[in-house]
């Protein structure tokens, strides 16, 4: 198997210093970029057309009159129409669940559409260039939860006398006759799948299975299924014109592999990085061939641009060069001359001016029924996705193009084996460069924003406005950012906890958790599948515990990634062996206190025989809070108790023998849709150690890729994906001249005991709340009412701000060898 790899523009390399010195967030007016929440740009090439909520997919009909677009994000969700040789928008009928699967009759007179978790397949008539009143295929008797199906990819054939379809949740496929709206067969499959597409003599079904790695062969004759293996995360599916050949994006792997349909052999794999990287990254998931079938464009979610290779020759594809596009591009189509690209998070980061709404009635999940467009500012569906039309490149212009795509990524391959720093810092820059820290715990909380607990601290960009639990509530978090560092530039990757855990501990969030957390949080079924409990949402090689058993260093969880029970199970292979099984999972009855207090037990006895491990991850997590939930700890002594967990934990370490050796990073794994003056994602961060300086205040931007990329180069790591490679290590908070003074708690100043008595309107929204799981309580809501706990319940939350910032080195010269 021959591997090709998209790096012959690598020359085109970005400047790191350019990109240090944008300071002001939002559109650069010089070159005309937009920066983006984690730190890369935009600069997308051609024209657009506003989509909807998350556009996951998009298809032509048979002769590229029409083109339909299903969107698939927290809010409002959508299939519209569109005349892409017009550009412009034919109709759009709101849909209330949908999941990817589209399909046009080869007459195009009607449109199949995935309807979700109601677990059936939709069916609009196409009248005038309008979509007719939906009737209904049913796949289950039930929707979610009661059944549990999704489809996902569908086909017809030329007749369209038979509609294939598969499914993510009970991955199997079904062959309907949709005239009648019988389903005439289902075919178990191993794993959950995403993409199906029928061979031109329509004798076999392609499928990639999204969850299994593998591709399947479905024999329409014989109703028999084969399977051959494939890169990580294998997605959208595309034939050439003759059928000889088939190509298959595999997310996780930044590639597209190409198969022979004759043989079912792999015969090359593409590999679509920017770089010579293994790293994930780019998350390849979008295929479109050019009319001549000589060229390939590829989606790169992940990196923001278009792969373009010259298939002439399959088996000895050419890498010709990349296209800048939108945020997210998640599906690419070509008529004539013309390139589609679906952008899943359209042109930018933006501010969020409507601001959170009262719910006033709700279904069991605490969601809002038939007022979806409430809830448009939710960060969850703030980001509207476009469709840009571009016009297919000649060589020159391609060369041009290319070029801005290296000035958009802050990764190179340079980086990734030196990282960003200073020689003599405690952070070592190189693999193989030794440290004086040894030990690392890394405490997971939940959910705050900067401004809800360090806007009051002076020293820092604050807004003592929007401050809730200030030094009142919490005096470790504002000791802790006194007596060492104080950073007011820290931005978690997150929007969410579903994503959150896994950019914490992976630095990356997999195409399967980005598209399908959104359905689940816009309260449309789904489990919480995102914290190690379902395979298929797992990066390719991990996440840190992993990098570490490879690597030889010893490590323990408590509580992360960790499953509830007597005693607790481990929710990974590789932290089996590798938790305190005293330690809770996410709970909310139980005190961050208690899990300070496991923790030391725990830590002590390792102590005792020289046996605690380098890397320590901890769930404190009260800050959650239960809303104003009446009976449960109110929300001010549920901050208050995990602000003295967190100050006990250190106080504990502090007086150890192995603090000389030690480094505490604490982290929010998102900002929960919180307010904040400077944006959304802006959240305290806290370091603590010897080696860690004292008394500073840090206004570099940082990165939750940056704390892990810290870590990664004091265990001897490397980094998981591109994101961390290219983030800057928090080598500014470290000193070579360390203090072994130790730490003391801070005494709790306000009731720890204190429940919520109160009966008001928050209350009773309270009461609707899913507390089981982190987030599946709706955080805009959750927000307000804790906001209304603290202010008064006539009081008005600010609108959480969005922001597209850059991540900037500090002030000082940086050797960039």
């Amino acid at each position: 198997m021959k591997l090709k790899s998209a790096v012959c523009m690598a020359l085109l390399c970005i400047s790191f210093q350019a990109f240090a010195q944008t300071k002001t967030p939002g559109k650069i007016e010089q070159t005309g970029q937009v920066l983006l929440p984690n730190g890369w740009k935009l600069s997308p090439a051609g024209r657009s057309l506003p989509l909807g909520d998350l556009p996951l997919n998009m298809q032509l009909s048979s002769t590229g009159r029409l083109l339909a677009v299903t969107n698939n994000g927290q809010s409002t969700q959508s299939i519209q129409l569109i005349d892409p040789k017009n550009e412009k928008l034919l109709d759009e009928q709101v849909i209330k669940k949908s999941w990817y699967g589209l399909a046009f009759s080869r007459d195009e007179k009607k449109l199949y559409a995935s309807g979700g978790n109601d677990n059936w397949i939709l069916i609009y008539n196409i009248n005038d260039n309008k979509l007719g009143t939906p009737d209904t295929i049913k796949l289950a008797p039930h929707p979610w939860p009661k059944s549990k199906v999704c489809a996902t990819g569908m086909v017809t054939n030329k007749s369209n006398s038979r509609l294939y379809s598969v499914t993510k949740e009970d991955s199997t496929l079904y062959i309907i006759n949709p005239d009648k709206k019988e389903i005439m067969n289902r075919v178990k499959l191993p794993a959950e799948a995403y993409a199906c597409t029928l061979s031109p003599d329509e004798k076999t079904l392609y499928i990639s299975l999204w969850g299994g790695n593998m591709l399947g062969f479905y024999n329409v004759a014989t109703q028999t299924l084969s399977t051959i293996k494939t890169p990580s995360h294998p997605n959208e599916l595309l034939l050439d014109k003759k059928g000889k050949y088939l190509y298959v994006a595999d997310a996780n792997d930044n590639a597209v592999s190409v198969v022979n349909t004759a043989t079912h052999k792999i015969v090359e794999t593409v590999s679509t990085v920017l770089y010579p990287t293994h790293l994930t990254g780019s998350t390849t998931n979008g295929l479109a061939l050019s009319a001549d079938g000589k060229t390939l464009y590829i989606a790169n979610a992940d990196n923001n641009c278009l792969a373009v290779f010259d298939v002439t020759t399959p088996g000895s594809s050419k890498s010709k060069g990349f296209i800048p596009v939108g945020w997210y591009p998640t599906n690419v189509k070509m008529l004539g001359n013309k390139i589609l690209v679906s952008n899943g998070k359209g042109f930018s980061s933006m501010a969020n001016p409507k601001g959170p709404q009262p719910v006033k009635k709700t279904d069991n999940s605490g969601y809002k029924q038939g007022a979806i467009n409430s809830r448009e500012q939710y960060i969850g569906g703030l980001f509207k996705g476009t469709l840009s039309f571009i016009d297919k490149p000649t060589d020159i212009e391609l060369k041009k193009l290319t070029k801005q795509v290296y000035a958009n990524t802050p990764f190179t391959d340079k980086i990734e084996k030196t990282a960003k720093g200073e020689e003599g810092n405690p952070i070592p820059r190189r693999a193989g460069e030794k440290s004086p820290i040894k030990y690392v715990f890394y405490i997971i909380k939940e959910n705050r924003t900067y401004d809800q607990v360090l806007g009051d601290m002076p020293q820092g960009n604050g807004d003592t406005s929007l401050c809730i639990f200030g030094n009142k509530v919490t005096p470790n978090h504002h000791a802790i950012a006194n007596e060492f560092v104080l950073l007011d530039n820290f931005y978690v990757d997150a929007e969410v906890s579903a994503d959150g855990h896994n950019w914490s501990m992976a630095a990356y969030a997999t195409d399967f958790v980005e598209k399908t957390w959104p359905t689940s949080y816009g309260g449309r079924g789904g489990n919480y599948d995102f914290e190690g409990s379902r395979k298929a949402a797992y990066p390719r090689d991990g996440f840190i515990w992993d990098y570490c058993k490879r690597a030889g260093v010893s490590y323990r969880t408590y509580g992360e990634f960790v499953t509830d029970g007597n005693p607790g199970k481990a929710n990974l292979k590789s932290l089996e062996g590798h938790f305190c099984a005293a330690s809770p999972g996410f709970d909310l009855n139980v005190k961050d206190v208690k899990r300070t207090e496991i923790w030391a037990h725990d830590f002590d006895s390792l102590l005792t025989i020289n046996a605690v491990p380098h890397f320590n991850t901890v769930r404190i997590s009260n800050d959650h809070t239960s809303g104003q939930r009446k009976g449960a700890i109110s929300p001010i002594a549920a901050v208050g108790d995990n602000d003295l967990a967190i100050g006990q934990f250190i106080e504990h370490l502090s007086h150890s023998a192995i603090w000389k050796e030690s480094v505490v990073f604490i982290l929010e794994d998102d900002a929960q849709n919180g307010p904040d003056h400077i944006d959304a994602h802006r959240s305290p961060v806290f370091v603590a150690g010897p080696y860690v300086k004292r008394n500073a205040v840090i206004h570099g931007m940082y990165s939750t890729s940056g704390v892990l990329r810290t870590m990664e180069l004091i265990l001897g790591l490397p980094p998981m994906s591109q994101y961390d490679a290219a983030a800057m290590p928090l080598y500014d908070c470290f000193t070579s001249k360390p203090d072994f003074t130790p730490y003391t708690a801070k005494a709790a100043q306000v009731n720890l005991e204190q429940r919520n008595v109160a009966v008001n309107e928050s209350s009773r929204r309270s009461e609707l709340f899913n507390f089981a799981k982190e987030d599946a309580a709706p955080d805009i809501d959750l927000n307000e009412v804790v906001w209304k706990y603290v202010k008064g319940e006539a009081s008005v939350m600010p609108a959480p701000k969005r922001s597209a910032f850059v991540i900037l080195e500090p002030k000082k010269e940086q050797d960039d060898d």
